[in-house]
């Protein structure tokens, strides 16, 4: 089974899900998404397995979320999409592809139901 993290090594959740799946005798892909982050594409997938909206995806925390005015609700889904492309960090981690299931590892044991 093929298995990827999108993967923040400063993110404490992050690195305890990629420990988890290690313990578990897994050796997931890893990939940072902040320097290698997904196209259009591969994050409408990530979102249709998911089963989620790119606000749902989104950390409203950050900084640059209230910069862009990313929760205004005029906004398409599109282009949601296209700023959480530009702007990586917004992206909610870590996310565990297996297959054609996908989890957020928050709490880090919720991956394990995909696997």
């Amino acid at each position: 089974m093929t298995l990827r993290i999108y993967h923040n090594p400063r993110c404490s959740k992050s690195r305890q899900t990629l420990t988890l799946l290690q313990e578990n005798g897994h050796t997931p892909e890893v990939i940072e998404y902040l320097k290698s982050p997904p196209t259009a594409d591969e994050l409408r997938d990530v979102l249709q397995m998911l089963g989620m909206s790119p606000r749902d995806l989104m950390r409203k925390g950050e900084a640059v979320y209230k910069e862009l005015e990313l929760g205004n609700a005029s906004l398409s889904d599109e282009q949601l999409i296209d700023a959480i492309v530009a702007n990586p960090i917004l992206i909610e981690r870590p996310i565990v592809i297996a297959a054609d299931k996908a989890a957020i590892g928050r709490p880090p044991e919720r991956v394990l139901d995909i696997l």
